[in-house]
């Protein structure tokens, strides 16, 4: 490793050219053996880097990446194992994730951490310094976030079936600096150089609607029920990225779901060749502020409409998701409420309960009667204080505005 990356100083351990071959697999294996040839695999192959050159960020990148591999083994047996037996599964859903730095702590629950440190050591590295390079994850803030982090790991650690539902930020609340004797917040770029845990699932996507109006019609056949469409103003393509949680001294990774906001159409190609080029691009700006900021500020009324708009963001892909899974080993959804138990974290995803109502009843044209039952069977709803400032309310003009069809 160069210059900039040793630990304690001293050139890197020379690497033979046919130290990527062992007994111990490199993407499974436990030991020093396989981690150090894990690193060298992710170095050499991932990254296109030789260790010479390889500075200490990089160095964190591969190794977090071997130990993603051991993580994503047991992942797939997991969700096989799930599948398989139609597990009953916990839906955390929770507008903050305070996760903190995931290698040191999954290095732990793999049970992995001094052989690490040992295969580190003998490349001339320092663990610990390589810990350091791990941005904060900018997906929380205080307690809200905590409970929610310690919940999906303690959900693992008991082998329960669980999927954590939330938004991939993509800058944190701030980071702070002192300058000039003075304490000025700037952008918590934690993202900047990508995240080694984060699996994009560009296939895993919905459409969420905004704005526009109802129109109210009559089935032309059958009993003649009465059907509202939702014409909506604004559509918004939300994608999922995935990160697994494994509990300690377990198998069984959990999941934690985030959702990413992007245009359906990114690109006004006839725009662009009209000569208006900011306009090329409004759409997938406008989408893409949905998830950009951990709580935008809502003195505003922008910032209130964003910050309502982010929150059904979420809710409404989670559930889409939710119904997605259920489809994939039931006909329909009368047994939803036995496969899904959906645990709301204070009042930012509340907007949940009308929303499965309306996917029930809109999109599956359940009875509401039906309908009804199930989602009160569905959801269960933790209350963080009762303070009315710390309470999410909305106008109802504004509240009108964004969700016609919930109003």
């Amino acid at each position: 490793m160069n210059d900039k990356t040793k630990a304690e100083g001293g050139r890197g351990a020379e690497v033979d050219p046919g130290f990527l071959t062992g007994r111990e697999d490199r993407r499974t294996g436990l030991g020093v053996d396989a981690l150090k040839r894990a690193l060298l695999d992710k170095l050499v192959y991932v990254q296109a880097r030789f260790p010479q050159v390889a500075t200490r960020h990089d160095c964190f990148v591969a190794l977090a990446q071997a130990v993603r591999d051991r993580l994503l083994q047991r992942w797939v047996q997991t969700a096989r194992t799930y599948r398989d037996r139609g597990s009953r599964t916990v839906c955390y859903m929770s507008a903050e994730f305070l996760i903190g730095p995931q290698l040191g702590n999954n290095l732990i629950n793999l049970g992995i951490y001094d052989n690490a440190r040992q295969a580190m050591k003998e490349f001339g590295l320092d663990l610990e310094l390589l810990l350091e390079e791990e941005e904060e994850p900018g997906l929380g803030n205080g307690g809200l976030g905590r409970l929610a982090a310690c919940y999906l790991d303690s959900l693992a650690t008991l082998e329960i079936p669980a999927i954590g539902y939330g938004i991939r930020y993509e800058f944190g609340i701030f980071t702070q600096a002192i300058r000039d004797g003075w304490q000025v917040e700037l952008t918590d770029k934690w993202l900047r150089s990508g995240s080694p845990w984060l699996i994009h699932r560009p296939n895993i996507a919905f459409e969420i609607k905004l704005g526009g109006r109802t129109e109210h019609q009559y089935e032309a056949l059958g009993n003649r029920r009465l059907r509202v469409q939702w014409v909506p103003d604004k559509l918004v393509r939300g994608t999922a990225w995935d990160m697994p949680v494994l509990g300690y001294g377990v198998n069984t990774p959990n999941r934690l779901r985030l959702w990413s906001a992007e245009a359906p159409e990114s690109f006004d190609f006839a725009a662009f060749n009209a000569g208006n080029y900011d306009q090329a691009v409004d759409a997938q700006i406008s989408s893409e502020t949905i998830t950009k900021v951990l709580y935008p500020n809502d003195e505003t009324e922008a910032g209130q409409q964003l910050r309502l708009e982010q929150q059904y963001f979420f809710v409404s892909c989670s559930l889409q998701d939710m119904i997605r899974l259920q489809l994939q080993r039931e006909k329909n959804l009368d047994y939803f409420d036995e496969k899904f138990v959906v645990q709301l974290n204070d009042t930012h995803p509340s907007i949940a309960v009308a929303e499965l109502m309306r996917l029930l009843v809109d999109e599956y044209a359940m009875e509401w009667d039906q309908a009804w039952a199930i989602t009160r069977r569905t959801f269960a709803y933790t209350n963080h204080t009762l303070l009315p400032e710390a309470l999410e309310k909305w106008r109802l003009e504004l509240f009108k505005r964004v969700l016609p069809r919930h109003f």
